[in-house]
């Protein structure tokens, strides 16, 4: 009884590593907003540390990947494996099946019109546009909630379906002009793009990448759903580093044939990008949950408790507001350093002052959530 106990109460413990996760993923993120990366790529780094620094920072444009194209499927892994955590804590509270699935029904209707809605704000005008992260989590998320309490066995098939049939789409579609797989704005997800919103996104984009990268967030379901298991933390550890391993074999060898493409998300992508996350989230479960080290991960707690706000905020341009009364101050103190290290140095404030409103909110209780 003793032992089943403090089994039980081990396994309602919450994940730090997992909020660390999400915190780091954000905190990069508003580091983004701030305008910060941009100034690293500024042709007086080429050749150097902090320009090769600045690139990895950024998309890559095509064929190829860099860190940041990393980022979005960190927060479909992140979410996924948030969904058994979440789903258990909510009946553990009272609430029923029903509501439960109620309630995954709505925040999925609600990030799918947030981030329909930020594409409205640009133009100012109604845009069907569902390239950004939160119309297409609204798309992952509901598949792998669906299938949450399938076996594993089945979700991990499915997640490959979704890859597969991707795959397929791209490379037999037949109308003319969109028939080119891997080129930029002639390929299948293109023309999705042309039939739901009569226009292509700038940069390649396309919506249909919600599509595959469903597997994303059915594996991080795959791994929350391990993490709860009787399995040790050692087990754990041992499947998402051979999993991940797994993961950039099988991308890193379709690459030749399927390019890694992030923009339109090529089952070469998803693959690589899966692997790494996983080794990613490994690596901050062996450090948090196995070692121990966790007086460091607040700066980023409280950063990752409040994700949706801090995006939004950003978003709507949040962190060019902030920079824009910052300036004045910071070109008339750095002035004589130099346009670029002023505009470094605003950047940086920048990022301080997003991360500093996610503190204000964590240290008086507010946590804005679907």
């Amino acid at each position: 009884m003793t032992n089943s106990l403090t089994e039980e109460k081990k396994k309602s413990t919450r994940l730090l590593s997992l909020d660390a996760f999400r915190g780091f993923t954000m905190f990069l993120l508003i580091a983004e907003f701030a305008g910060l990366f941009h100034y690293l790529v500024d042709p007086i780094f080429e050749g150097s540390i902090i320009g090769y620094l600045g690139e990895q920072l950024d998309h890559h444009p095509w064929h190829g990947l860099h860190f940041w194209d990393l980022v979005q499927p960190y927060f479909m892994f992140i979410v996924g494996v948030a969904i058994p955590f979440s789903e258990k804590n909510r009946l553990k509270k009272g609430s029923t099946k029903k509501a439960v699935f109620k309630h995954a029904l709505i925040r999925s209707a609600i990030m799918l019109l947030l981030g329909w809605a930020l594409y409205c704000i640009g133009p100012g005008r109604i845009v069907f546009r569902f390239q950004n992260v939160l119309s297409q989590l609204a798309v992952t998320y509901l598949v792998a909630f669906l299938l949450r309490n399938r076996s594993i066995t089945l979700q991990f098939a499915i997640s490959i379906v979704f890859i597969v049939l991707t795959e397929l789409l791209y490379r037999t579609f037949w109308v003319v002009g969109f028939n080119q797989p891997f080129v930029p704005d002639h390929n299948f997800g293109a023309y999705f793009d042309m039939l739901i919103s009569g226009e292509l996104s700038g940069g390649h984009w396309v919506s249909f990448n919600a599509i595959p990268t469903i597997a994303h967030t059915i594996w991080g379901v795959i791994i929350g759903k391990i993490l709860l298991s009787d399995k040790s933390k050692a087990e754990v550890l041992k499947i998402m580093i051979i999993g991940g391993i797994i993961g950039l074999i099988v991308g890193y060898g379709l690459d030749p044939f399927t390019p890694i493409i992030k923009r339109i998300s090529t089952s070469s992508f998803v693959f690589v990008s899966g692997g790494w996350t996983l080794l990613t989230f490994a690596l901050f479960y062996w450090i948090i949950d196995m070692k121990g080290y966790r007086k460091w991960i607040q700066f980023a707690v409280v950063v990752g408790v409040n994700p949706l706000f801090i995006y939004l905020f950003a978003h709507v341009g949040g962190g060019k507001f902030i920079a824009h009364i910052l300036k004045p101050f910071t070109f008339g103190l750095f002035g004589w350093s130099g346009e670029l290290s002023s505009n470094i140095i605003t950047g940086i404030l920048t990022w301080f002052f997003l991360w500093y409103i996610t503190y204000w909110l964590y240290k008086n209780k507010i946590f804005i959530k679907l």
